[in-house]
């Protein structure tokens, strides 16, 4: 038998065998939930710590986090590890108790709550869904695409493809794999729900980072320990101003992007809010924050680091080309299994999410408030992977995966942030100003952050800098137009000290 066969056949047995466990798990399960709404999405709250764990960690390491971060072969990015773990703390003992304390199925419930204004929570929930589909979902099975390419060793078969007066170049082997993954990925986020996605996240993930753990000490064996060469700049921790993370990024936009990932990200919390009970939410979601300090930052930076001493400065490739040839064939075909469910949960957990909040927040509120939750959720989700198929293309010509995402993702997390912030902290503040904020901020990060634009980072600030500008401008505007327009002067008052009544008052 060839080496390539017993690959291919190790990498389909243990992606059978995963999901046949998690069938096995889930079978029985949620058969009495009369809440259509409260299984499908949030596994009819019955997730254990570990489950809860294992979905988080899984759902926001994948190929985008492997290959993305190891394609900037420096150490320097795991700062965003190191602080991600400030974010989940964060979850764990700031929103959290909010969201279990009025029993929310999406974050954006708690801002219609706090509000009282069913709209502010469309139109967040919209911006959350469009994050999911234009950005994260593309994202995720291009670069996985990207890695099994470079793992198996496919060839490459590139066409030029008109669209308009752009021109791609695009290779037709990506877009072949990246449609097996968005169909595969749709078929679990429609036939399980959030229960078989949690699930298949926490077997999966136990192999990846086990395997991706071995990847670091080949890595690392095959240069004899030793990072000689490797010029000063890809190693230190300290970034200078040309850096992806300039070390003062940390002192003003990097803790308030954690805060909004991990504390009010639908994909990420719809997980820690499908626990039994507070306790075993915050319990699982502190075991995510030990995997975040411990395991994660050596995952994402060395192979990369050791990539740039073996072969040079290959990008976004460097991960898969490594994997390849460190890894003997019967385990490249075993990590190939992990990446693909890697792939596919974080997919169809951005999916089953993004689905989340346009059942919850959108269809029941302006459609139809008892909708066949299993049928309208596969229409939504067929949506959503026709045109992450077709953005397929899109991020195949960023130069790097990962920043790209983030500089993206700006145009929505700082305003989203915003209107929580002010939700949470103050009373007497009306939804429009809020809504009024958060379009402002969108405009504001996308002139001040792109190219395009001729206020294209201003003294040369780094986007970093320039997400936590956005959201200061969007809470003084926010208070502004409060005070100017609606004649409501705010008072300081955490939400989490309300009564109930308090609350909806």
């Amino acid at each position: 038998m060839s080496d390539s066969s017993i690959q291919i056949g190790v990498f389909l047995i243990v992606t059978v065998l995963i999901a046949f466990v998690t069938y096995l798990h889930c079978k029985n399960k949620g058969h009495r939930e009369t809440n259509q709404t409260k299984e499908y999405f949030l596994a009819g709250g019955g997730l254990a710590w570990y489950f809860v764990a294992g979905s988080i960690t899984l759902t926001n390491l994948s190929t985008d986090q492997l290959v993305g971060m190891n394609g900037n072969q420096m150490a320097l990015l795991s700062l965003w590890e190191f602080s991600a773990v400030i974010g989940l703390i964060v979850l764990a003992k700031v929103f959290l108790p909010i969201y279990y304390r009025f029993n929310c199925t999406t974050t954006t419930e708690l801002l219609e709550i706090r509000y009282n204004n069913k709209h502010i929570r469309a139109v967040i929930s919209i911006l959350f869904f469009l994050g999911s589909a234009l950005i994260f979902c593309p994202a995720v099975i291009y670069s996985g695409a990207l890695f099994m390419q470079k793992m198996f060793n496919i060839e490459t078969q590139f066409v030029s493809i008109t669209i308009g007066s752009s021109e791609f170049v695009v290779d037709m082997m990506i877009i072949y794999i990246s449609a097996i993954f968005g169909i595969v990925g749709a078929l679990y986020a429609i036939v399980g729900g959030l229960r078989a996605v949690a699930v298949s996240d926490t077997y999966s993930g136990v192999i990846l980072l086990i395997m991706a753990l071995v990847v670091v000490f080949l890595a690392l064996d095959k240069i004899d320990y030793s990072f000689a060469g490797i010029p000063a700049e890809r190693l230190t921790l300290i970034g200078n101003d040309e850096s992806p993370i300039p070390w003062h990024t940390l002192l003003t936009g990097m803790i308030f992007i954690q805060m909004f990932y991990w504390g009010t990200n639908q994909v990420i919390t719809q997980r820690a809010m499908a626990a039994p009970n507070i306790k075993e939410a915050q319990k699982g979601v502190f075991a995510a924050a030990g995997i975040r300090l411990l395991i994660v930052p050596a995952i994402i930076v060395i192979p990369g680091i050791v990539s740039y001493k073996l072969y040079g400065d290959i990008g976004d490739a460097a991960y898969g080309t490594i994997v390849g040839d460190l890894l003997p064939t019967y385990l490249s075909g075993l990590f190939a299994a992990a990446m693909a469910a890697a792939v596919l949960t974080t997919f169809n957990s951005n999916l089953n999410s993004a689905t989340a909040l346009y059942v919850c927040d959108v269809h029941h509120a302006y459609f139809n408030k008892t909708p066949n939750v299993q049928k309208l959720s596969g229409i939504v989700t067929a949506i959503m992977t026709l045109l992450a198929l077709a953005l397929v293309m899109v991020y195949a010509q960023a130069d790097s995966i990962i920043n790209l995402i983030q500089q993206l993702y700006g145009l929505l997390s700082m305003p989203i942030l915003s209107v929580f912030i002010l939700g949470l902290a103050f009373k007497n503040v009306h939804a429009t100003a809020g809504l009024f904020s958060v379009i402002f901020g969108v405009i504001l990060y996308f002139l001040l952050s792109f190219e395009v634009s001729p206020f294209f980072q201003p003294f040369g600030l780094h986007f970093i800098h320039l997400m936590f500008i956005t959201l200061v401008s969007c809470l003084t505007l926010a208070l502004l137009l409060n005070w100017a327009l609606f004649g409501q002067r705010p008072e300081f008052h955490w939400v989490g000290n309300e009564t109930e009544t308090q609350v909806f008052g």
